[in-house]
C-alpha cells in the first residue's frame, strides 16, 4: 500500500500576470513544499482552483509536478468532479501520466444519495488501479458522505484507501475511524481541526497552511504521534491565527497572498475568485510577521 504520509499540501496553481498557468513556478513550489515538511502534494484540488482549469492544464500540471519532485514526495491528482464519467476519464489520464494517487471529491451540486455516492466511487475505483482518497466536504458539496458509506467503500474496494475529512465534526471523524477497516487512513481536511481529529483517529492533515508553515505543522503532527500531546497543543495554538487568517475569504485567495509575502509569487486567483483586498493582505501580513514567517 502507498504511504502518503501525515502532512499533505493541497497545492495552489500558480498563474502568470495574464492568468495562464505558470508551470515553472508550479515545479518550484512543489520542490519548496518537499523541502518544507510535506510528505505529498495534491495537485488540481480546490486549493488548486480546479473549477477554472481546463483538462489540458490539469494534465500538464500532473506531468510537470511529478517530473519536478520525482520520488521525493508523492503526487496526488485531484481528479474528482460531479460527473462520474469525467472523473473516470481524468483518473485514467492521471494514471497514465504516472501520479501516485487520486483525491476524488464527493459529487457536488447534484446532491446524490448515499447509494449514489457509493455507486460513483465504485465506478471510479473499478476503472483505475491507483489508490483513491475520498474527499468529503459538505460545505462545498452540499451533501455529506456518512461514516457507514465511507466504511462500505473501504471494505469493498482495496484501492479506496483514505478519507480527506472536511466535515468539521470530531464526532463524525470518530465514528468513521471506528467503522473503517485497519489500514484505512483519515486526514483532517482543515488545518484548524487537525489536532482535534488526530485525537480521535486521523493521522494528519491535508493542509493549506503548510504552504507557509510546513515544518511547524509537520512538527506538530510528529509531536502528537510521539506522545507529546502538550507540545502538539502548544504548536497548534501558536499556529491557530495562521489557520484562521488563511480562510478570511474564499480559499485560495489568502494563501496566494501569503505566498507572495514569503517570496513565492504565485499570482492571483482566476475569476470568479478575486485578489485579496489591501485590508486582507494587511491582516495576513500581521499574522505572518507575528509568527516570524515574513518580514
Amino acid at each position: 500500500m502507498v504511504n502518503f504520509g501525515r502532512v499533505i499540501t493541497a497545492m495552489v496553481t500558480p498563474f502568470k500576470p495574464d492568468l495562464s498557468v505558470d508551470y515553472e513556478m508550479a515545479a518550484r513550489l512543489a520542490n519548496y513544499l518537499a523541502d518544507n515538511g510535506s510528505d505529498a502534494v495534491v495537485v488540481h484540488g480546490t486549493t488548486g482552483e480546479s473549477p477554472t482549469l481546463t483538462h489540458e492544464e490539469e494534465f500538464e500540471l500532473y506531468r510537470v509536478v511529478k517530473k519536478a519532485v520525482g520520488a521525493r514526495i508523492k503526487v496526488i491528482a485531484g481528479t474528482g468532479s460531479n460527473s462520474t464519467a469525467t472523473t473516470i476519464r481524468s483518473s485514467q489520464e492521471a494514471e497514465k501520466i504516472g501520479v501516485d494517487g487520486l483525491l476524488v471529491v464527493v459529487p457536488y451540486y447534484n446532491k446524490p444519495s448515499q447509494e449514489g455516492m457509493y455507486q460513483h466511487f465504485k465506478a471510479v475505483a473499478q476503472m483505475t488501479k491507483l489508490p483513491i482518497i475520498i474527499y468529503n466536504i459538505p460545505g462545498r458539496c452540499v451533501v455529506n458522505m456518512l461514516p457507514e458509506t465511507v466504511a462500505r467503500l473501504a471494505r469493498d474496494f482495496p484501492n479506496v484507501i483514505g478519507l480527506k475529512d472536511s466535515a468539521a465534526s470530531v464526532e463524525q471523524t470518530k465514528r468513521t475511524a471506528g467503522l473503517v477497516p485497519a489500514g484505512f487512513t483519515i486526514w483532517s481536511g482543515d488545518d484548524s481541526m487537525a489536532l482535534p481529529m488526530m485525537k480521535v483517529g486521523a493521522v494528519g492533515v491535508i493542509s493549506v497552511a503548510s504552504h507557509i508553515a510546513g515544518k511547524e505543522i509537520a512538527a506538530m503532527v510528529a509531536a502528537f504521534h510521539a506522545g507529546d500531546v502538550k507540545k502538539a497543543e502548544a504548536l497548534h495554538n501558536r499556529l491557530l491565527p495562521l489557520f484562521n487568517v488563511l480562510f478570511i475569504t474564499a480559499n485560495p485567495t489568502p494563501v496566494k497572498a501569503a505566498l507572495a509575502l514569503i517570496g513565492l509569487p504565485v499570482g492571483i486567483p482566476r475569476l470568479p475568485l478575486i485578489e485579496a483586498t489591501d485590508e486582507e493582505k494587511a491582516q495576513i501580513k500581521t499574522v505572518l510577521q507575528a509568527l516570524g514567517l515574513a518580514k
